[in-house]
């Protein structure tokens, strides 16, 4: 589901965010920001950032219902292939600078 040129997350605040069946392990790089898989299937469903609490990063393919999802911005399209499209209304070559790195 989440193995292709493609990576979406969406950012979901952490209050209203819920698994609702089976415990996800932690799989990847066991490191900071931790990855958290199906047991079954090791498909990746979510992350957890290191340092902002208030949200997490979910993949979209994981909810029932995807209909409402539409990207908004697509990051690392120095890399992307020359066919891949999206409606993103912002895109970067590499990850965007934040505030803190633009002073």
């Amino acid at each position: 589901m989440s193995a292709s040129a493609f990576s979406l997350s969406a950012a979901i605040p952490t209050a209203g965010f819920v698994v609702t069946r089976g415990e996800p392990v932690i799989g990847g790089l066991h490191g900071v920001h931790p990855h958290y898989f199906c047991p079954h299937c090791m498909s990746w469903m979510f992350t957890r950032i290191h340092g902002v609490d208030q949200f997490l990063n979910v993949r979209p393919t994981m909810l029932n219902d995807v209909s409402w999802y539409i990207p908004f911005i697509e990051t690392y399209t120095k890399e992307k292939l020359v066919w891949a499209t999206t409606p993103a209304v912002h895109s970067f070559e590499k990850f965007p600078r934040s505030r803190t790195t633009q002073r």
